[in-house]
């Protein structure tokens, strides 16, 4: 059974740092991709930042140059590191594990539980 679990959420005032971790049951090499996604209040859920079992990652444009994925595959964590937080940041952070097979083609899609985000101004 897969499961992706978030930590490191909290609360911070704006300019602050927050790391959030993803810790997988399975060995990160199962997954093609990892990604960060955010859904505010009232608002959609939207891609934050992804990395790609080879290592390529890429980010939407509002986080460009803040926020940096990696990953440990010892530990089988990925990690969003978050700096100069903004208000507009706050949200409940998702984790996202894409599972492509072929032969046939299937894909499968993972979600963690999600960790709370909030940035004071």
């Amino acid at each position: 059974q897969v499961h992706l679990v978030e930590s490191g959420g909290g609360l911070v005032q704006a300019g602050g740092s927050l790391r959030l971790s993803c810790t997988a049951s399975v060995p990160l090499s199962s997954f093609n991709t990892v990604a960060w996604y955010r859904q505010a209040p009232g608002k959609e859920r939207e891609s934050v930042a992804i990395i790609t079992n080879g290592g390529t990652t890429n980010y939407a444009d509002f986080v460009k140059g803040r926020f940096t994925i990696s990953r440990d595959n010892a530990k089988n964590t990925v990690y969003l590191q978050m700096n100069s937080l903004k208000p507009e940041d706050t949200a409940v952070y998702y984790c996202n594990g894409r599972v492509i097979l072929t032969t046939p083609l299937r894909e499968y899609t993972y979600w963690g539980q999600g960790t709370q985000v909030t940035v004071t101004s």
